[in-house]
């Protein structure tokens, strides 16, 4: 069986779904049902849940067997999901956006629409660091001591985790809201997707000639009578080993990209609900898929109100290896 669903799913929208930095046995998820869930994807098997008192918007695992959370309560949760207690180790003046776990720092991040983001030791734990963005922040990652920063009105900042004090300002070469941003594994760039159907390659090397291979193109659009739908690029991930990414959008539809010859590898179907979390394994044999009702098509029906829904696609070869 390629592709499957996972049982109890969250009861509302799937805010991002992550996978361990070992592992692909379990799988993270944080949702606006306040829930913080982890699954066991091999058992099939809902393993714990605690709640925030808000809608969750991030979360991540730490280096063990913690993980760390936030959204609309403004607090950073780091949850021990062994003897399942959880510790608020500190917060933001508005909605933590993002929480992401810095591996080879052993730091969490975390990203607030307060426009500020922060550093958090994950021993003691506590915050080691409070700096500045241009505005809110909307996404960010990191490889290795470079930290890719989204913000409102399309800014974007490139900190060195090494060396805090001074930022790199760039904006967004598409011309509307950043969504997403995705680290290359190969350290050479980013990824990073708009809410108008648009996805941008972008190389950290300002030299001329590396910056001359940069380039964006259109995807998750439906013609539909010779008019074009244009949807949100609301998640991007990457392939670690060959570098490729995957692209989720608000049509439904995931795409596998293949950024060096810039060539689509493969389409999947069509989901029945907008896709708002991708996420690879480690090993690049798994992608997790989240699928929420996107509310730009206007309120629903109770009576019609769709699932939220969590596929776990073991993926191969031919799908995610550049040709």
């Amino acid at each position: 069986m390629s592709e499957y669903q996972l049982d109890d799913t969250p009861s509302d929208a799937i805010s991002s779904i992550k996978f361990g930095n070992k592992s692909s046995q379990f799988l993270l998820t944080a949702s606006w049902d306040s829930s913080v869930r982890l699954y066991d994807i091999d058992a099939n098997r809902l393993v714990s849940t605690f709640f925030h008192k808000q809608a969750v918007l991030d979360c991540c695992f730490g280096d063990s067997n913690k993980t760390f959370s936030g959204g609309l309560d403004k607090n950073l949760v780091m949850y021990d999901h062994q003897v399942q207690k959880e510790i608020v180790i500190g917060f933001h003046q508005e909605a933590i956006r993002c929480v992401h776990y810095c591996n080879s720092k052993n730091l969490i991040v975390t990203g607030s629409w307060d426009k500020y983001i922060k550093l958090w030791d994950t021993r003691s734990p506590s915050c080691v660091g409070s700096y500045e963005q241009p505005d809110k922040v909307y996404t960010l990652d990191n490889c290795d001591e470079k930290l890719v920063v989204g913000t409102a009105n399309r800014k974007i900042r490139i900190w060195n985790l090494n060396n805090m004090g001074i930022s790199e300002a760039r904006e967004s070469s598409l011309k509307y809201q950043t969504r997403s941003i995705k680290c290359f594994p190969n350290k050479q760039g980013f990824v990073l997707s708009s809410i108008e159907g648009r996805v941008a390659v972008e190389y950290f090397d300002m030299n001329p000639e590396e910056q001359r291979k940069k380039y964006a193109f259109k995807c998750h659009r439906i013609k539909d009578n010779d008019i074009e739908l244009v949807y949100p690029v609301n998640t991007i991930s990457f392939h670690n080993i060959h570098n490729t990414f995957a692209t989720g959008g608000a049509d439904g539809m995931v795409n596998i990209w293949d950024p060096f010859n810039k060539k689509r590898l493969c389409q999947f179907h069509s989901y029945p609900t907008g896709i708002t979390s991708l996420c690879f394994d480690s090993f690049g044999t798994t992608l997790a898929i989240a699928c929420s009702y996107y509310y730009g098509f206007g309120d629903f029906e109770q009576t019609q109100e769709p699932k939220e829904n969590i596929y776990i696609r073991r993926v191969s070869e031919l799908e995610t290896k550049p040709k």
